[in-house]
């Protein structure tokens, strides 16, 4: 039996494992999907590879903190975290799939990527797409509340990438054409740090955050005539382009899209 895991602290509330046991199930693969928290992320490493595990995914804390156990595919290296690791090969490789993640659910809704992008956040989510969408040429503005932390990042990025503190929104999307929501404000809370005003008819807005899956920055982006996207989209498209790179095999997106939504549904 072929095994591939998630680790984290925590990682009970995790919707990897049903997306990938239907994939398993659907292509009739002797393979199972689990979970564990160790202490360290070497120790995480150390573990699976004692235990013959073939795939990691990686979650918060030790998207950066796994660096130091993996040999990091340039993309990972340069977003500066990993989230899903290749044990087949010694040394371990890292990949970041939360950026692959993020294109094809642009991809999977016609979005057409070019122009400016405004990207909230500037933790690892934003760190994700903010390169991602600099690397499909697009001109990037980072909006952060710690202005420093958008800085850092925009210089990680490249030198003509624009920076704001939350409150400098309403201008920096007058002219943009996608809006990445990359913080964790709409999780636990009906809030959104997009002021609703600010948000017009020619943005594609795409929430990260995937419960619930219809956010106040969706409903507000919906009323002003934007396209959205739900963070559900890239949750799927990293955990398709992990199964795909351990697997070597095209995954069923149809199936782990089905598996993910029926858990999104009932946690609304």
């Amino acid at each position: 039996m072929d095994v591939y895991g998630l680790v984290g602290n925590p990682v009970g509330h995790s919707l990897s494992p049903p997306m990938h046991e239907a994939a398993y199930e659907a292509l009739g693969m002797d393979a199972q999907y689990v979970t564990f928290e160790p202490e360290t992320a070497a120790a995480a490493i150390a573990a699976a590879k004692t235990l013959g595990i073939q795939g990691l995914n990686v979650t918060i804390p030790f998207k950066r903190a796994v660096l130091e156990a993996v040999e990091p595919a340039p993309l990972a290296d340069r977003i500066g975290a990993v989230n899903t690791v290749d044990l087949a090969t010694d040394p371990p490789t890292g990949y970041n799939t939360d950026a692959i993640g993020l294109l094809r659910a642009f991809e999977r809704h016609d979005a057409e990527l070019s122009g400016t992008a405004v990207v909230v956040g500037a933790g690892g989510a934003g760190r994700a797409a903010a390169f991602a969408l600099a690397d499909e040429g697009l001109a990037v503005r980072i909006a952060n509340r710690t202005v420093s932390r958008a800085e850092e990042l925009a210089a990680a990025v490249g030198d003509d990438v624009a920076t704001a503190g939350l409150d400098a929104l309403p201008e920096l999307l007058a002219d943009a054409d996608i809006l990445v929501q990359a913080t964790s404000v709409g999780m636990d809370e009906d809030g959104s740090p997009v002021p609703a005003r600010a948000l017009h008819a020619d943005l594609t807005v795409l929430d990260a955050v995937y419960s619930p899956v219809e956010t106040r920055l969706l409903r507000d982006a919906r009323a002003a005539g934007a396209e959205t996207i739900d963070g559900g989209w890239m949750l799927l498209y990293q955990g398709v382009a992990a199964f795909e790179r351990w697997t070597d095999r095209d995954a069923p997106v149809e199936v782990m899209n089905r598996a993910l939504r029926a858990r999104l549904d009932g946690a609304v």
